[in-house]
């Protein structure tokens, strides 16, 4: 069974730091594209952040371009996502998602192509 698991979710004041975590089982990760998206209250969820199969692409939604970093470890079958120098307005459910696409060094930010999602974990920046 596909499955992922997010965690490393909480409270943290304007300015901080959290890295999110994205546990894979059931399946090979390096056949994936993993993007990280958010839902925050009253808005769209949103393509945040996503990492191609190898690894050698990244792509980032403009407002944390220079803050987040996504990263993977395959071997580890984890995912990774970086929050530096956190605002506000990054408060919300942050989900990783998994897309197999053909192209091993591209990925997208557009959520109707990923087809295994995690349950998310809660980031809140508030003082």
């Amino acid at each position: 069974q596909l499955q992922l698991v997010e965690s490393g979710g909480g409270l943290v004041q304007p300015g901080g730091s959290l890295r999110l975590s994205c546990a894979a089982s059931g399946f090979t990760l390096d056949y994936y594209a993993i993007g990280w998206f958010r839902l925050a209250p009253g808005k769209e969820r949103e393509g945040v952040s996503c990492i191609s199969r190898n690894g050698g692409s990244t792509n980032y939604v403009d407002s944390v371009k220079g803050r987040f970093t996504v990263s993977r470890d395959d071997t580890k079958k984890m995912v990774y996502l970086q929050m530096n120098s956190l605002k506000p307005e990054d408060t919300g459910i942050y989900y990783c998602a998994a897309e197999g696409g053909e192209d091993t060094n591209l990925c997208t930010l557009y959520s109707r192509s990923y087809y295994v999602w995690g349950q998310g974990t809660q980031v809140s920046v508030s003082s």
